[in-house]
């Protein structure tokens, strides 16, 4: 489809439009990213920086501009990719502090003794949330280990949040009887 068409499309019927330009661009624009990214950015960061830029494009997208809409939305797609390269390699620098801080702290016998306790530890923990079931299990590891409010997780799980926060009490009541009964107290 030509950008004629486009254009006169997101002026008439803004939703066909809208889908029309998606069709016609998005191998565009993921050439563009996967390219900056391929190295960094594993398949789900560049489908979700491929998503981003389309949403940039589709709200800021002018039907009556002259220009060229393939050179806009390239133009969208490479400062989509560089920004987000830019995040994967902060995240990479600090992934890789963290691991050097790790390595720092594993000095003597008693911090690794320490380290292998909270391993066992950890491996009993992540039994007993299994144990709870779904959706239960879900929502605990949702809310503690993703740090995600009732809101957030039952956009996930498809519960109103106030059956969430109900689930996630008495889950977390079963869950510290089990962990009792191992020995391990919270």
């Amino acid at each position: 489809m030509t950008e004629s068409k486009i254009r006169a499309l997101l002026k008439s019927k803004p939703e066909q439009g809208e889908r029309a330009l998606f069709d016609e661009y998005y191998n565009y624009v993921y050439i563009i990213i996967y390219q900056k990214l391929r190295d960094i950015g594993s398949r789900e960061d560049i489908e979700e920086c491929v998503i981003d830029c389309f949403a940039e494009i589709l709200m800021h997208v002018n039907p009556d501009y002259d220009g060229s809409l393939k050179a806009y939305i390239g133009t969208v797609a490479k400062h989509k990719a560089i920004n987000m390269s830019k995040q994967l390699q902060a995240k990479a620098k600090k992934q890789v502090f963290l691991e050097e801080e790790k390595l720092n702290q594993i000095s003597s016998d008693e911090n690794i003794q320490n380290l292998t306790e909270q391993s066992e530890q950890t491996k009993i923990l992540m039994h007993c949330i299994s144990e709870l079931g779904e959706p239960d299990a879900s929502i605990i590891i949702q809310k503690f280990f993703y740090h995600r409010n009732s809101i957030e997780i039952s956009k996930i799980i498809k519960l109103n949040p106030v059956a969430i926060r109900v689930r996630c009490s008495r889950a977390l009541k079963r869950l510290k009887t089990m962990l009792l009964k191992e020995n391990i107290t919270l």
